[in-house]
């Protein structure tokens, strides 16, 4: 879904600084393009994705005068292979998001927004909840996030055209490889900080429903704009105004 190639400044004409994030694993590289507000967005791609992904919104966030953090995290280009050489769905990835807020709020930011898509998601809704610096997230934006991963594991296998009979077996065998247990479902006990969700039915992927009970759930402090006629965490994509215009409302008392 990114629609741009190569970094801020050849993409967009935007100035940036690449910065190294201190991570549990080792140096996380991001891209930093600056801006007035005190306020900061973290962008978070998802699986499958790199950081040219979150340039789709970059240059709006840039004209309204957010600072922007691009994250590069574990098993990305240029960053530390986890130690299994495995995804988790967010289930460990969340603390290279803790590693960007931290070096957010060491540089200046008194708040950050976290927005991720698909599994970035799964990581900042993670990281808002477990951070030590939770209390600096000021909200969450979500693009068709993955907070159902047996769901999401289901829609991948057959996507490969793995035989029905099978799905089950996969999505144990995916289990026990990634280590991922409990419940399957990602959600809080209760909503740390307003969040605004992206996500459409027609999105085969993450199924969208899971959103839809999120916010129904969460009534006042989880915003749901349905984007329809889009695919996974393309729902920029799909209508990039009424995209644009919703964050914008969304952000601005958090400015």
């Amino acid at each position: 879904p990114n629609t741009h190639i190569g970094d801020p400044r050849t993409a967009l004409g935007l100035d940036h600084t690449d910065v190294e994030v201190p991570g549990e694993l080792g140096t996380l590289p991001a891209w930093f393009v600056p801006g007035a507000r005190s306020t900061w967005v973290i962008a978070v791609h998802g699986l499958g994705a790199t950081r040219e992904h979150p340039m789709n919104v970059m240059g709006f966030l840039h004209r309204h005068g957010f600072p922007v953090l691009d994250l590069a995290y574990r098993g990305d280009v240029g960053a530390p292979r986890p130690p299994d050489g495995l995804s988790h769905l967010g289930e460990t990835e969340w603390r290279d998001v803790d590693a960007a807020i931290h070096h957010a709020v060491r540089f200046g930011a008194e708040k950050v927004v976290l927005h991720g898509w698909s599994t970035g998601a799964t990581m900042v809704l993670r990281a808002a909840v477990r951070s030590g610096l939770r209390d600096r997230v000021a909200g969450l934006v979500l693009d068709s996030p993955v907070l159902d991963w047996t769901a999401t594991l289901r829609a991948l296998a057959a996507a490969r055209r793995t035989p029905a009979a099978l799905l089950p077996l996969a999505v144990r065998a995916a289990q026990g490889r990634t280590g991922l247990g409990g419940a399957a479902a990602v959600e809080p006990a209760r909503f740390p900080v307003p969040a605004l969700i992206f996500h459409g039915p027609d999105d085969v992927v993450a199924p969208w429903e899971a959103s839809r009970r999120l916010a129904a759930r969460h009534p006042g402090r989880v915003t749901l704009s349905a984007v329809r006629q889009a695919p996974h965490a393309a729902m920029w994509n799909a209508d990039p105004a009424h995209y644009e215009e919703t964050l914008r409302r969304f952000l601005t008392p958090l400015m």
